[in-house]
């Protein structure tokens, strides 16, 4: 019977991942236009929600083209690993107390390990290519991921020095007792968040792929649904960094504790974990429309001379709250 919850587990992990992900296509176009007082799409369907599948028909109608002066096999290994690493994210959410795929001791550092594996991706992308626009994007892309997986991993250290473990369900688990870590780790959420939106290459943080300065950096050379597997990867990594922050530093399943015991169990945990991550990733969308692009170099500058002070600040507050209260 386990056996046949972790199966469904997975499958539903992967159904709705790949559903949102296409939802989310629509809308962020629909928010978007809502936030900057215009239609957004409104031609396909009702509210334009049929947007989603005729992207898809389109990129698959789309020619499947490989450059010849690129290197075949890297050039086509590229957009897959992304989705790849990107899923193996969502192995270690912990829907509820007892819904996940598993639970490991170690899932903090399995989430941080898959992310980090996610560079790779771009920069084959951009060295397969062997274009130089791609070529700039992906290095581009390179120093901002390693950068700001530093940043995303020492914002974490509060999180784990108060709970005492690596597992996201025991970091939840710590938060019903504690409340939640948004309050105690506001530094370290603030890092996490910035890292989060660098990661996903969302804007403003879109360096990588700036349109105005690399054509499309490296997705230059990509069509059809290898540059469709890459918007997956992007969408699938909102997905996870906001699961993330919901279950890190907003209590995960658990509700508000200042809601009346009759809310709180009339409301099954899935829907406060969701209702959570949904949250997360309007903030996201909005915040695309609300920030303009920085330089690259003042993208750098400001991870490194202030979000990673703010973390050890925040490590050595941490520390001594510990030690001597």
């Amino acid at each position: 019977m386990e056996e046949l919850t972790i199966f469904l587990v997975i499958y539903g992990t992967l159904l709705g991942a790949f559903g949102a992900a296409a939802v989310l296509v629509w809308f962020e176009r629909r928010l978007l236009g809502f936030w900057q007082d215009r239609l957004g799409p409104n031609r396909v369907g009702p509210f334009g929600i049929g947007l989603a599948l005729a992207d898809v028909i389109k990129l698959l109608a789309k020619e499947d083209w490989v450059p010849p002066f690129s290197d075949r096999l890297v050039f086509i290994f590229a957009p897959t690993a992304v989705v790849i690493t990107m899923l193996l994210g969502f192995a270690v959410v912990p829907y509820t107390e007892h819904l996940f795929i598993a639970d490991l001791n170690i899932g903090l550092l399995f989430f941080l390990g898959m992310t980090s594996l996610a560079v790779y991706s771009v920069l084959l992308g951009g060295l397969g290519s062997h274009n130089k626009y791609a070529l700039l994007g992906g290095l581009r892309s390179a120093a901002q991921m390693v950068s700001y997986e530093v940043f995303m991993g020492l914002s974490l250290m509060g999180v784990v020095m108060i709970s005492g473990s690596f597992s996201l369900v025991d970091i939840v688990k710590t938060q019903a007792e504690n409340g939640w870590f948004v309050i105690s780790q506001f530094f370290g959420f603030i890092v996490f968040l910035m890292a989060g939106i660098a990661e996903s290459h969302r804007l403003p943080f879109d360096l990588p792929e700036a349109e105005h300065e690399l054509v499309a950096g490296f997705h230059t050379e990509y069509s059809g649904m290898k540059f469709g597997l890459f918007m997956l990867g992007e969408y699938l990594s909102l997905i996870l960094i906001s699961s993330m922050i919901t279950t890190i530093f907003f209590g995960g399943w658990l509700g508000p504790s200042f809601l009346p015991d009759l809310v709180l169990d009339f409301v099954p945990p899935i829907i406060w974990f969701f209702a959570k991550t949904g949250t997360c990733i309007c903030f996201f969308i909005l915040l695309r429309a609300a920030i303009p692009r920085p330089r690259y170099d003042q993208l750098m500058s400001f991870g490194w001379k202030l979000l990673l002070p703010l973390t050890l600040v925040n490590l050595l507050i941490t520390g001594a709250v510990l030690l001597w209260l």
